[in-house]
């Protein structure tokens, strides 16, 4: 019999699951890992959270979360947490972006003229994030705008601003849309997270993998806070002794 999990966060690969992972605990979060299915799943009771990798890339991650959700029924809330690439100057490296919806860029229609398929996060998630982060100590910043979501590898700053031209999101990563869409399918609230780190240019997969381990951690940050407020914990912030 498994845990009732109302928090289920996907993350697209397992280089930013263990340093998730790894920071969660490192906050007092004790985690048990049991086989759901065909997917190894990290539990954290206290949360009533889990953690499990999704994949790379918007159907694979679409196709894990939907597995899952499947198996969890007691699951609420979605959430596609990981990396991204910095679209604006606004979000600066180590910041952590609330997705107010996930823009699916490379959905290319050529048969009609229509807009891109925009996937928003429920807003009651948005509005509990914002709320129990307003007041947040610094070292970096938490924002709240739209997210550019397609499966390619934004390494080019005429790239990057192209995007950020056509979609106006702050970041740009793979698998958001293809999160939302199972959520949608499932009717369970969805909403998108991720922590800059790189400037989706020339350098960017270098300092992707650089990043991860001093940054990812600010995702767990954030989570920590915002479920134990919603389930009327006490938590503090990695910058602070850990208590829940």
């Amino acid at each position: 019999m498994t845990t009732t999990i109302k928090t289920l966060v996907m993350v697209p690969q397992a280089d930013e699951s263990a340093p998730l992972l790894a920071a969660l605990s490192a906050l007092g979060q004790e985690q048990s890992v049991r086989r759901i299915g065909q997917l190894d799943v990290a539990f954290l009771e206290a949360l009533e959270l889990a953690v499990a990798v999704g994949g790379h890339g918007k159907v694979q991650l679409a196709v894990q979360t939907q597995h899952l959700l499947d198996l969890l029924p007691h699951v609420q809330t979605v959430v596609c947490a990981g990396g991204a690439g910095s679209l604006s100057a606004t979000a600066r490296w180590g910041d952590v972006v609330i997705g107010s919806c996930s823009v699916e860029h490379d959905y290319k229609l050529r048969f009609v003229a229509e807009p891109l398929p925009v996937h928003r996060a429920d807003p009651s998630v948005v509005r509990e994030i914002l709320a129990v982060t307003s007041d947040w100590p610094g070292g970096f910043s938490i924002l709240s705008g739209p997210i550019a979501s397609g499966d390619e590898d934004v390494i080019d700053s005429a790239r990057a601003g192209e995007l950020h031209a056509e979609t106006g999101a702050l970041c740009v990563a793979w698998e958001g849309a293809g999160a939302a869409r199972a959520a949608a399918f499932s009717g369970r609230r969805f909403v998108e997270l991720r922590v800059i780190t790189d400037a989706a240019d020339a350098t960017a997969a270098a300092d992707f993998h650089a990043s991860l381990e001093e940054v990812v951690p600010h995702l767990a940050d954030v989570l920590v806070v915002w479920v134990a407020a919603m389930r009327g914990l006490t938590s503090t912030s990695s910058r602070q002794a850990p208590q829940v």
